[in-house]
């Protein structure tokens, strides 16, 4: 299994000892923001070639959202999703993470009164998947719908909500990101839903019950992990998440050392 992270704090700055670090903790890639991916290219491609170590795909670091309510933002987030594909590609990376939004609206919240129908929600959404599709596929380039829980956005929650679109829209281009600490909250079942869906699930992103790292938390991980080895799930595994204990450092290689194990001894 190809287990992933994202930034964090305590790795260091410099993009060649980054990488190395990472890969001295037993990750097999990188999860970039696409904002730092646009504006240090260069320098990524030269850590790249030194450690050969991959980023494989991007999220964050766009305006606006897919989904947004205001169209200017919704222009802009399409505008630089497009360039982060493209400068994606030339370092080698196979992948960009889409939510329809963030932190933008919640039924769970005042005042609970979307300013826009869940038809509106869905032609948004349709709409952008549709300018973007097309230039994923020219550059090789997945777009990896994530659904969010209801206390983080209100128009996709499910997975079966993102393979909808994605069937609706028939994207060549455009996968599920499936995100245990979303699942932990909107799923009945996580396996059952792994199942049902493995078809369209291209990306995964892992954090324990709690949104901190794996295997501190209460999901059980022996299962799930084991109902993707058996249906065949070759993709990425990717840490985004907090991490906490004593020693963030140790906490994070105690973590990633434990799943690593954990899918080795299934």
């Amino acid at each position: 299994m190809k287990f992933g992270t994202q930034d964090k704090d305590f790795f260091p700055v410099d993009f060649i000892e980054k990488f190395n670090f990472i890969k001295n903790m037993g990750f097999s890639s990188f999860e970039i923001d696409g904002l730092i991916l646009r504006e240090n290219k260069q320098e990524i491609i030269n850590a790249i070639k030194e450690t050969a170590f991959p980023v494989h795909t991007a999220c964050g670091g766009y305006r606006g959202w897919i989904g947004d309510f205001i169209e200017e933002k919704r222009m802009k987030a399409i505008a630089d999703l497009k360039e982060i594909i493209i400068a994606l590609k030339e370092v080698g990376g196979k992948g960009v993470i889409v939510p329809a939004a963030w932190g933008m609206f919640t039924h769970r919240l005042p005042p609970m009164q979307s300013p826009r129908s869940k038809e509106g929600d869905r032609l948004a959404i349709l709409n952008s998947l549709t300018q973007l599709d097309p230039i994923a596929k020219e550059n090789g380039i997945e777009i990896f719908l994530e659904p969010l829980n209801r206390y983080q956005d209100h128009m996709i929650n499910l997975v079966s909500e993102a393979r909808s679109i994605i069937e609706e829209g028939h994207f060549t281009n455009v996968k599920i990101l499936a995100d245990f600490y979303h699942m932990n909250i909107e799923e009945d079942d996580i396996s059952e839903c792994f199942k049902q869906n493995i078809k369209w699930i291209g990306h995964i992103h892992i954090a324990d019950n709690h949104r901190y790292q794996p295997g501190s938390g209460s999901i059980n991980f022996v299962h799930h992990l084991r109902t993707l080895k058996e249906i065949g799930y070759d993709g990425h595994i990717i840490y985004e998440g907090r991490v906490r204990g004593d020693n963030l450092v140790n906490a994070y290689q105690k973590s990633i050392t434990q799943m690593q194990e954990i899918w080795n001894g299934l």
